[in-house]
C-alpha cells in the first residue's frame, strides 16, 4: 500500500483540527486530539505542525479552501438570480447550508478562528473576505438594478447574512427551526440593499 503524501496527510489533519475545533472549542483543539480525531499515531500532528500556531493557521486555509470549493459548487449549481424572491431564496439555502448538519460544524470552527484573528495578524488575512462565484453573482445582481456602489452593497448584505448565521449558530442548533424567520429577515436585507 502507497502511504499517503505529505499534502493529504497535511489535509487530513486540518480537516480533523476542524473537527476537534468544532467540537471542543478553542481549549480543545490540541495536537494530541488531532491525533485521535484523524485515528493516527500521538506525534503524527506535531511532526507536521510543530507548534499551535501553524496548526491553527493549516485549519484556517483549509476551512477558507472548504468555503470556497462550497461557495463554487453552488454557483455551479444554481442559476443567477432573476428576482428579489430568487436572491433571498439563494441567501436562505447559504443560511441554511451553514447552520445544518457539516455547515454548522465549520461554522463553529469559523467563528472560533475569526475571534481568534483578532490577535494573530496572519489568521486575519488568510480570513478576509475573498472574491468568490457567489460574492460576484450577488454584487452583479444589485448592478444589474442601478444600485449605487454595488460592491460596498453585497459586502454589507453579505455581512449581515453572515450575522444571521451567527445567530442561527448560535441560538439554535437545529437549522430547521426558525428558517421562516431567516427568510423574513433576509427579505428586509434584500430590500434594504436594493434601496437607490
Amino acid at each position: 500500500m502507497t502511504p499517503p503524501s505529505t499534502g493529504s496527510r497535511r489535509t487530513l489533519l486540518a480537516d480533523a483540527a476542524l473537527d476537534v475545533l468544532a467540537d471542543a472549542g478553542m481549549r480543545g483543539l490540541t495536537h494530541r486530539a488531532v491525533d485521535a480525531a484523524a485515528g493516527l499515531p500521538a506525534g503524527t500532528t506535531s511532526a507536521y505542525f510543530r507548534t499551535r500556531s501553524a496548526l491553527l493557521t493549516a485549519l484556517v486555509r483549509r476551512l477558507v479552501e472548504r468555503d470556497q470549493d462550497e461557495l463554487r459548487a453552488a454557483a455551479a449549481h444554481t442559476p443567477a438570480p432573476r428576482t428579489p424572491a430568487d436572491l433571498v431564496q439563494g441567501l436562505t439555502l447559504l443560511v441554511a447550508a451553514r447552520t445544518g448538519g457539516e455547515g454548522r460544524r465549520r461554522s463553529l470552527a469559523r467563528y472560533a478562528c475569526v475571534l481568534e484573528s483578532v490577535r494573530d495578524p496572519e489568521l486575519r488575512d488568510i480570513l478576509v473576505p475573498r472574491e468568490n462565484p457567489g460574492r460576484e453573482v450577488v454584487r452583479d445582481f444589485l448592478a444589474a438594478r442601478g444600485v449605487e456602489d454595488p460592491e460596498a452593497r453585497t459586502l454589507t448584505l453579505l455581512a449581515c447574512v453572515d450575522g444571521l448565521v451567527l445567530d442561527r449558530v448560535v441560538a439554535a442548533p437545529d437549522a430547521a427551526s426558525g428558517r421562516a424567520e431567516v427568510r423574513k429577515e433576509i427579505e428586509g436585507l434584500v430590500a434594504a440593499a436594493l434601496r437607490t
